[in-house]
């Protein structure tokens, strides 16, 4: 059974303006964070990710998963990925993310970070399939990471460390303004999984 840690009065939003990056801090306890992190790592099937980029094919050392209610199809990087069904893991992680933010949402890309010789290059997720100005939930597990906010236009940045078992939500305009990445850092030496739930508006249009 979940703890529920959540206090509305500790949600902060990161940045100063043209978006919302709110965090919750933890929301479950750290042995219940060790637990789904061991649950993650054995019971999704990881797959190197894959990009094309100038015409040229690319594999990472990273690896993903993508997840949803149906079998989604969804094109980054000039890569299509269609989605498995969700596990019982991720069917409680999801539940409580929609508790705790009051959103709904129908998909999930996961993300698993070896070590810290693995990040995530400036981008946002800003495609045309996740609709405009939605939310994207992120849940982070085992090893605590960098996560860095750089505004397009004036530049400001700024950036936190994900903590085991946390949680932040980008809403609003933050993909319209914002970019985001994981820094890599040779001090990490552990791996970190982190679980973006999204909500896929072309599959919802499409299917009515």
């Amino acid at each position: 059974m979940m703890m529920d840690l959540f206090n509305t009065e500790a949600v902060t939003n990161l940045l100063p303006y043209d978006g919302e990056a709110n965090y919750y801090g933890r929301v479950m306890t750290v042995s219940e964070a060790n637990n789904y992190l061991d649950s993650l790592l054995d019971t999704i099937a990881w797959k190197n990710d894959e990009a094309v980029i100038f015409g040229k094919h690319i594999i990472t050392k990273r690896k993903v998963a993508w997840y949803a209610d149906m079998d989604y199809s969804y094109t980054y990087s000039n890569t299509t990925k269609q989605a498995l069904p969700w596990t019982k893991e991720l069917l409680e992680l999801k539940t409580l993310t929609e508790k705790l933010t009051g959103e709904h949402f129908n998909s999930c890309l996961l993300n698993l970070y070896h070590n810290g010789d693995e990040g995530m290059a400036w981008h946002s997720d800003d495609e045309k399939a996740l609709g405009k100005d939605t939310s994207i939930a992120s849940l982070s597990f085992g090893a605590e990471r960098k996560f860095a906010l750089k505004h397009r236009a004036t530049k400001e940045g700024t950036s936190l460390i994900l903590e085991n078992g946390s949680l932040l939500v980008m809403r609003g305009t933050t993909q319209t303004h914002w970019m985001h990445s994981l820094p890599k850092s040779k001090k990490i030496l552990t791996p970190r999984v982190n679980l973006t739930f999204r909500t896929m508006m072309a599959q919802i249009t499409n299917d009515h």
